[in-house]
């Protein structure tokens, strides 16, 4: 898969991706770190990148329905989340190629324990 990482995830997210075998841009490094999520979200459709975030207005799907996209990955995250607590759920995912290959066209909401698939397959 090829992911964009957004903004509010570490840096070290789009290396972990790599490290996995995925391909992975940080949208800091594409110049799209201060732009509105509506901007970040056609530059990923457009490209076609896998958008990973942990902000949950890319889970509305009425915003952003999943099947005009490769794939929507958000991360609920506790408030209090470090930087490891965020690694640790994309290496989670990252564990769960089940979920890696019907990621296109759907949004996948991953928890610390759980990871959602919507729309159901």
């Amino acid at each position: 898969m090829k992911f964009l990482v957004d903004a509010d995830l570490p840096r070290r997210t789009a290396e972990l991706l790599r490290q996995h075998g995925q391909d992975a841009v940080d949208v800091r490094d594409e110049g799209l770190g201060a732009v509105p999520d509506g901007e970040i979200a056609d530059y990923a459709r457009s490209r076609g990148l896998c958008l990973m975030s942990g902000d949950f207005g890319f889970a509305d799907i009425r915003n952003y329905p999943p099947e005009r996209y490769p794939g929507i990955v958000v991360l609920q995250l506790p408030r209090d989340a470090t930087a490891g607590t965020i690694l640790a759920q994309v290496r989670s995912l990252l564990g769960r190629e089940d979920v890696l290959s019907r990621l296109p066209g759907r949004l996948a909401i991953v928890g610390l324990r759980n990871v959602r698939l919507r729309p159901k397959p």
